[in-house]
């Protein structure tokens, strides 16, 4: 698809610019196809340049676009990105500085993930964290994210981030339960709030949310206004959070 959106406007300045008629194959009022079809075939296979140099403008264009999209979302949904009801917060409620993370319960790269944030909650008593379930990677993460939005019920979040979190084997529904239980969390009650509507709406949100702000992978965070894209280090996350605390 990427190709033929190139093909098109390259037809049309290979055209312009009198490629064919420099072949001699095409005459001037009456174009022929297939001899503008040779020619530009010709010219491409005599300046490949020319076709690295559009595809690298048109992922500009694309970059640029999402950028921008991205920047919009940034300012536009800023209350529900920090202040949804339905998301789950830890750390000071009140910190000066929040740290927003999009995630997948089984994305290897978020349980890393993990471990930094939490290091960084407990170290820094101004930070809030906000946890967003953006299950993207199959059924058992669906499940998993139902799950934790009803642990959430019981005052019981991170309990069961952090059970789940670490689990190194397949995600099923018994495995959830299993570390739900093990966690302090009423099962049957986990159960009967799994199926409220509400959590599938807030779910379908979330995910929403991230596409508008260009967040297609896990985990991706949102630290001081800025969109940071895949997993992070501790000290790149303590200078995002230094930075995010500057002065205007």
């Amino acid at each position: 698809m990427r190709r033929i959106h190139l093909v098109l406007p390259l037809t049309t300045l290979l055209f312009a610019a009198g490629a064919a008629g420099a072949t001699g194959a095409i005459a001037a009022d009456a174009p022929d196809k297939q001899a503008l079809d040779q020619a530009i075939r010709s010219y491409l296979l005599e300046h490949p340049e020319v076709i690295i140099e559009s595809l690298e403008k048109f992922e500009q264009k694309q970059r640029a676009a999402r950028d921008r999209a991205s920047a919009d979302a940034l300012a536009s949904r800023q209350d529900e990105l920090y202040n949804h009801p339905m998301t789950p917060v830890t750390g000071n409620p009140k910190g000066d500085v929040t740290i927003v993370e999009f995630f997948d319960y089984q994305c290897g790269y978020c349980k890393r993930a993990m471990q930094t944030v939490l290091e960084v909650q407990k170290e820094d008593p101004s930070v809030r964290i906000a946890w967003k379930e953006l299950p993207i990677l199959g059924p058992a993460s669906k499940f998993a994210a139902r799950a934790a939005m009803a642990a959430e019920r019981q005052d019981k979040y991170l309990d069961f981030h952090v059970a789940v979190m670490g689990n190194r084997g397949p995600l099923t529904p018994d495995t959830v339960f299993q570390l739900a239980k093990k966690a302090g969390i009423s099962v049957d009650r986990l159960k009967r709030d799994m199926a409220d509507p509400a959590i599938e709406k807030y779910l379908q949100d979330t995910l929403q949310l991230a596409q508008q702000l260009g967040i297609n992978g896990t985990p991706g965070f949102v630290i001081g206004g800025k969109l940071v894209p895949g997993a992070i280090e501790k000290d790149q996350l303590k200078e995002l959070i230094a930075e995010a605390r500057k002065p205007g």
